[in-house]
């Protein structure tokens, strides 16, 4: 890393301390009602408004959008594997005919769960640049091994580990991008998406070749791994883009630690450094020095930064007295059960059929007699191309008057169910194909609002704990939708149902939630 010639110890001119709510912000009062007095660290929260100000003013340049990029690999990661399980669900059934199929989706969710949970407390421990190269590694690799699997059981293994990888990419993704994030931009945690739906028309786009022209047919009585290699082919193919990715982020671009992680470890000297090269690559000059840092602490303070202490500290999000901070007043306790519920809701509704859409597509092409597993891919890849501007479309709505973080979610939410019940009476699948396009449309508009309007109900030395409780509800609640599924008949409407009313619920949830964060800058 460059260091940047500016005296940075010297100590800028005495002012006004930092304003406690930025110019457009919402009025003390009403943040009062969310947030009540003396929960923050008052020595972190001063320096955290001292390295906020000072990154507002560098303002997005050409740090942030290069980072803006390669973090939008970690969202594309977040749907590419998810995917590509349900796409080779069915070729794997048919080769290896597992008494429950579900299991794979089941093992992978497990994955996911793990990752979450490891990736995302563990940035706090040992900081952000670890996870933010290895969890795209880790996906690439164990996804070309499991192209190799001999059984059944060896790919759900296989699947667990990749998505063990997977898991960690928003949790590390999203907190280094919003510490580099100027508050006026915000709204580009939302705009992420569109590499999250980018993904998904790749990964079809891939799966449609080699599902569709290189395995067993729907209707083959037998089916050998000769005639099924195309699901191995595409795992590698998959696995190779992944590994690209990393290969970018690890060795074309440098990643910075995050100078609020380096700050709270009690090296200030550093994170000063990181502002100044950010500015120096922007092309702008930063006036922030570390006594300007220093100045926010008491006399004989003093911070102790071992990994034991930090990772004690950061095990404290686990405990009730932190927890508790979400739920101390009564509009920030409706605020945080809401929106947990809301992960939840959606958690079972979207994998439960989502997961499941391929497989269910080709039985009810069966149905139709129109099942070849050439037709099925291709129609998923046209399903897969609404979501790029779903992803765009909800950029949009969230800044929209009368509409916010808060119409935009109920509208996409509540319409990604009733476009579920309307799949049920296609009569062709021609009439399946449109309302599944319909579907994803909505779905990806509402993973667009709800990605960046949970970050924003938090306070910020809370916001790791929110963020780990609405993961921590989503993947839970995924791993109960193949458990669901061994039990239901995937040939069916009973998971379209379920999975609809699932959906609507949740976006009546949100026409609950009090707070709308639109126009506002982040607690």
């Amino acid at each position: 890393m460059g260091r940047d010639s500016d005296p940075i110890g010297k100590k800028l001119d005495d002012g006004p301390p930092p304003p406690a709510y930025a110019p457009g912000s919402s009025s003390e009062e009403e943040d009062a009602a969310i947030l009540p007095t003396g929960v923050l660290d008052p020595v972190y929260d001063a320096k955290a408004r001292v390295l906020n100000r000072a990154i507002q003013d560098i303002g997005m340049g050409w740090y942030q959008w290069q980072l803006f990029i390669v973090v939008g690999f970690g969202w594309a990661a977040d749907n590419l594997w998810p995917i590509a399980t349900s796409l080779v669900l069915t070729p794997v059934s048919n080769e290896f005919d597992p008494a429950r199929p579900p299991i794979l989706t089941l093992s992978q969710n497990i994955g996911l769960l793990a990752g979450a949970a490891f990736w995302g407390f563990g940035c706090d421990v040992f900081g952000r640049r670890w996870g933010f190269n290895l969890t795209l590694g880790l996906a690439a690799v164990w996804g070309m091994v499991a192209a190799g699997a001999p059984s059944f059981a060896a790919i759900c293994v296989f699947a667990a580990l990749w998505s063990f990888g997977v898991g960690g990419n928003l949790p590390v993704d999203s907190a280094i991008f919003l510490e580099f994030l100027p508050g006026s931009h915000q709204y580009l945690l939302t705009v992420l998406s569109v590499d999250w739906a980018i993904a998904q028309v790749v990964t079809n786009l891939v799966a449609w070749p080699l599902l569709g022209s290189l395995t067993c047919q729907q209707e083959q009585e037998t089916c050998t791994k000769s005639e099924n290699m195309g699901w191995r082919y595409f795992l590698i193919t998959m696995g190779g883009l992944t590994l690209v990715m990393f290969f970018i982020r690890f060795v074309c671009f440098t990643i910075f630690e995050s100078p609020k992680y380096l700050m709270g470890k009690g090296r200030d000297e550093e994170a000063v450094r990181i502002v100044h090269e950010v500015a120096r690559r922007n092309g702008k000059t930063t006036e922030l020095t570390v006594d300007e840092l220093k100045a926010c602490e008491p006399e004989g303070y003093t911070v102790q930064a071992d990994v034991s202490t930090t990772l004690k500290r950061n095990l404290q999000k686990l405990d009730s007295s932190q927890v508790k901070v979400l739920f101390s007043t009564r509009r920030l306790a409706l605020s945080t059960g809401l929106i947990m519920a809301v992960w939840a809701l959606i958690g079972l509704a979207y994998p439960l059929y989502n997961a499941f859409l391929p497989y269910i597509q080709a039985m009810r092409g069966v149905e139709f007699a129109d099942g070849s597993t050439y037709i099925t891919y291709r129609n998923n890849l046209i399903i897969a191309v609404l979501g790029v501007p779903g992803a765009l479309i909800g950029g949009f709505l969230v800044e929209l008057p009368y509409v916010g973080r808060k119409g935009a979610l109920f509208g996409s939410t509540a319409l990604t169910g009733v476009f579920l019940y309307c799949s049920t009476i296609a009569k062709t699948s021609t009439q399946l194909l449109g309302w599944n396009c319909a579907f994803n449309l909505c779905s990806s508009t509402m993973y667009a609002v709800l990605y960046g309007y949970t970050p924003e109900l938090f306070p910020t030395p809370q916001r790791g704990t929110g963020n780990a409780l609405t993961a921590t509800c989503n993947r839970i609640f995924g791993i109960m939708a193949p458990i669901v599924a061994m039990f239901a008949n995937l040939e069916t409407a009973a998971p379209v149902y379920t999975s609809g009313a699932l959906f609507i619920a949740a976006g009546l949830l949100v026409l609950a939630m009090p707070y709308e964060s639109r126009g506002r800058v982040a607690l």
